[in-house]
């Protein structure tokens, strides 16, 4: 299944396709302002039953340089099997469209970025005959946008390094400064940029300080969106609320409560089952028992 964080690394390039020159500064590659920027079809489907798709597809054109292709992919763990089929993605592509094409792959972890990034050759050590050498972004190279100035600057820019460095201890910060930033923004411009950085974070601890920002910074908007988020926060809060009833009343009660009862209390967040707890909590000999028929 596709992850909300795969769909975010590479649709945030189809929401703003000039992005890429604008990140390829700190890929170590220089590419130009396109003067314009196309969101092709991404089916590399052949005649054969055999389907085959790169997650978003870009046609640049430079003055410099004259058009070029973009193939981007989101990539969250080694696969021994993406290197050939990232090649076929390059062949494919160039020998469709006839163009000069470069693959981009974006990750969210320092040892995934890694091993994408290396140099992949078809055939072998003497003969590679066709090498792929992806540019890779990732927490390695991305940006760490901490001032708000910075991420209005360019808040496309400031959501994906909020989403590459999602595993980080910076992303706090990366997130403060975005969702200050926002505040000044029309709200079409900004419901994009929640979504996609609500998507890349996915199940990093970093989706919840987002929430709790966009319910906060971002109060007076009224998207479904930022509804849906704002109220995702709600029923956390309320859960924890809930959670330390529970244990406030086995408290009360004297009755010893481990790190295990404790733990399992506090990580739950569904709301039936904490109410069932806390009904127990009530009238059980010991703690462990409010777990009981579980």
């Amino acid at each position: 299944m596709v992850s909300p964080p795969h769909e975010a690394m590479h649709r945030i390039f189809q929401h703003d396709p000039g992005l890429f020159s604008r990140v390829s500064r700190y890929l170590g590659v220089d590419i130009p302002r396109p003067t314009k920027a196309a969101v092709l079809p991404t089916d590399l489907t052949e005649t054969r039953p055999v389907e085959r798709r790169v997650d978003t597809l870009l046609r640049f054109e430079t003055e410099a340089e004259g058009p070029f292709l973009l193939a981007i992919e989101s990539q969250g763990k080694r696969d021994v099997e993406k290197p050939a089929s990232w090649a076929y993605y390059t062949a494919y592509l160039w020998t469709k469209y006839r163009l000069p094409t470069a693959l981009l792959v974006v990750c969210q972890d320092h040892a995934t970025a890694a091993w994408a990034q290396r140099a992949v050759s078809s055939g072998p050590p003497q003969l590679p005959t066709l090498t792929l050498r992806p540019v890779v972004a990732g927490p390695h190279n991305m940006p760490v946008i901490t001032d708000p100035e910075e991420a209005r600057a360019d808040l496309v820019l400031a959501s994906l390094a909020a989403i590459t460095h999602a595993a980080e201890p910076c992303v706090d910060a990366i997130l403060k400064a975005l969702s200050t930033a926002l505040r000044d923004a029309p709200e079409d411009i900004a419901d994009p940029i929640v979504e996609f950085t609500a998507q890349g974070l996915g199940k990093y601890p970093a989706k919840h300080v987002w929430r709790n920002l966009v319910a906060v910074d971002l109060s007076f908007y009224k998207s479904y969106l930022v509804e849906e988020i704002r109220e995702e926060a709600r029923a956390e809060a309320r859960a924890e609320g809930r959670a330390e009833d529970v244990l406030l009343v086995l408290e009360q009660r004297g009755l010893d409560i481990s790190d295990a009862v404790r733990s399992r209390v506090t990580e739950c967040s569904d709301p039936e089952v904490l109410r069932s707890w806390l009904a127990r909590a009530v009238t059980v000999p010991k703690a462990e028992e409010i777990f009981e028929d579980e």
